[in-house]
């Protein structure tokens, strides 16, 4: 027999938590005023902390299985179970220091804009800024866990949140915390069923399609020239294929060649 329990949410563990609101947004309103040790969470994290099944006998959490997820072209998405479970352990440690460590702060507003992981991203000091749809609950954690890497990037931290892109940087680093991004991503859509969103849905299949540096040079123009001279060089025809390949799946121009 199994037993089903619910995580309690962010709001509910922790009083203090709050969500600010950017104040670039189109959408913002007088940003919350926040000392330096407050802990800034949008409402998405509790999103990731849904049922887990637990056996009687006292097992350990396990994560409802994967599901195919399936979009209007018929391009699907198949999840591993056990490579779910790794990017839900590593996710969760990150939302928990997101809003247990005391030496930096992120603050996310809202915004009308499509909310790529690197939108509206900045850091001063030891404070990161992120932007994220309000009408994807799911997508906001995303966005805070692409700034906790950027972050502990700045801070020399890396190698505790991402050690296979430890050194890295430039254009390796970003690839690497993108790619951490579309795993998070995977893992909401095939195993906690979020709802499909756009711009975090563009980032998984490209990147399960092999089209993960297409994707960023074409959305992202002007920056990392040296790479993008490289890496077509190397892979010539590689940035038409994979434009047919986006308009096959999503019925649009990929991000970066849109007129609007």
């Amino acid at each position: 027999m199994a037993l089903t329990r619910r995580l309690p949410t962010t709001a509910a563990r922790n009083p203090r938590v709050s969500t600010a609101r950017h104040p670039s947004s189109r959408l913002a309103r007088e940003p919350l005023r926040l000392s330096r040790r407050s802990r800034v969470i949008i409402c998405g994290l509790s999103a990731f902390l849904l049922p887990v099944t637990t056996a009687c006998a006292g097992a350990g959490p396990r994560l409802p299985d994967p599901r195919p997820v399936v979009i209007f072209s018929g391009e699907r998405l198949h999840a591993d179970y056990d490579e779910m479970v790794e990017v839900h352990e590593w996710f969760v440690s990150s939302q928990r220091n997101i809003e247990e460590d005391p030496t930096f702060l992120i603050i996310a507003g809202p915004s009308t804009d499509e909310a790529y992981p690197w939108s509206g991203h900045r850091i001063e000091g030891d404070t990161a800024w992120a932007s994220y749809n309000p009408r994807s609950p799911f997508s906001q954690s995303i966005q805070l866990a692409y700034a906790h890497l950027r972050l502990m990037d700045r801070m020399g931290r890396l190698e505790e949140w991402l050690p296979e892109a430890s050194s890295a940087t430039g254009y390796e680093l970003e690839r690497a915390i993108l790619r951490r991004c579309a795993r998070a991503w995977m893992l909401a859509r095939t195993v906690f069923g979020a709802d499909p969103f756009g711009p975090l849905d563009e980032l998984v299949y490209a990147d399960e399609a092999g089209h993960l540096d297409a994707f960023i040079f074409t959305a992202r123009p002007s920056e990392f020239a040296r790479e993008r001279v490289e890496w077509a060089r190397a892979n010539p025809g590689a940035t038409d294929a994979y434009r047919e390949w986006f308009l096959s799946t999503f019925n649009r121009e990929p991000p970066g060649l849109r007129s609007n």
